[in-house]
């Protein structure tokens, strides 16, 4: 399955606003070691992509609860969703509570490394910001995202960042370039906890490339390549074969998986990149073509 949706916000009503919630990858994920508090500090460039979930929250007049509904049934929308923590979290900040009526039709696939859940967080949180006239600064906004979720404060900001903290310390950077990219996802996903947790025992698989990828944009490498590739050969298989490709400029793991990003060496490439992968491990894998999103 192939998407492709813009990243444009939709004008809002007077109790109703659809926003556009962004996959990301990272060009570089370093991790630096584990802390006191269980997370690992990591150094990491972060950009959005064309892929993007779209949510619609509407205000319900004379009700404080919150419910939400998404397009993909396996995933859960109750407390456990970080949908409903982005409520939470501005209810208490705020002092107030919120009636609304929220779905969630996703695109981005779920453990795949692209921060989808993330970004659903922060576009909720950004869209209430709105809706309400609450005129939370980006900085107030990145401060409530913190306390969700590492990955949250980078999609407050409409622009490439690097990341250092866990991830929670965001600095938006100049980075213009839309890459053309294919993401590629076989049927399965990664925790991304495990993914940390493992790391520091992981061990290389001999013949597969770890190598930082030196390029003009910066130099792309992966630290949870190791745990994810020894436990899922797989995709140490599938990173191999993609560098064999002439469309292939650069193919590394996105985030901690399971997708592979790969930065196409010309964008009229993708599409028969596209087909050679399914024709060598078949229709089930999942593909998008697109590109990253500069600074807006």
């Amino acid at each position: 399955m192939r998407l492709r949706l813009g990243q444009k916000e939709l004008i809002m009503s007077n109790n109703k606003i659809e926003v556009s919630a962004p996959a990301k990858t990272n060009l570089w994920l370093r991790v630096l070691g584990q802390r006191e508090d269980g997370f690992h500090d990591i150094d990491t460039r972060m950009v959005a992509l064309s892929l993007a979930d779209k949510i619609t929250i509407e205000v319900i007049q004379g009700d404080r609860g919150v419910s939400l509904t998404c397009s993909d049934e396996s995933l859960r929308t109750d407390e456990g969703n970080l949908i409903i923590s982005a409520v939470r979290t501005l209810e208490e900040h705020c002092k107030q509570t919120f009636g609304l009526r929220i779905h969630l039709e996703k695109h981005i696939p779920i453990a795949a490394g692209l921060g989808g859940g993330s970004s659903d967080a922060a576009a909720v949180l950004k869209g209430l910001n709105r809706l309400f006239g609450l005129n939370l600064t980006l900085d107030e906004l990145s401060d409530l995202a913190a306390k969700i979720g590492s990955d949250v404060p980078f999609f407050v900001y409409d622009s490439p960042c690097d990341c250092t903290g866990r991830g929670e310390r965001v600095m938006p950077v100049k980075f213009d370039q839309e890459l053309p990219v294919l993401l590629v996802k076989p049927g399965f996903g990664v925790s991304a906890a495990w993914a940390y947790q493992n790391r520091a025992d992981s061990i290389e698989i001999p013949g597969v490339v770890y190598a930082p990828q030196v390029c003009p944009w910066g130099t792309f490498s992966n630290d949870l390549e190791r745990p994810v590739f020894e436990k899922f050969m797989f995709l140490a298989r599938l990173k191999m074969w993609l560098l064999d490709q002439a469309e292939t400029h650069v193919a590394l793991l996105s985030g901690s998986g399971s997708t592979m990003f790969v930065v196409l060496a010309e964008a009229h490439g993708g599409e028969y990149l596209e087909e050679k992968i399914k024709a060598h491990f078949g229709e089930t894998m999942w593909t998008y073509l697109g590109h990253t999103l500069g600074g807006r």
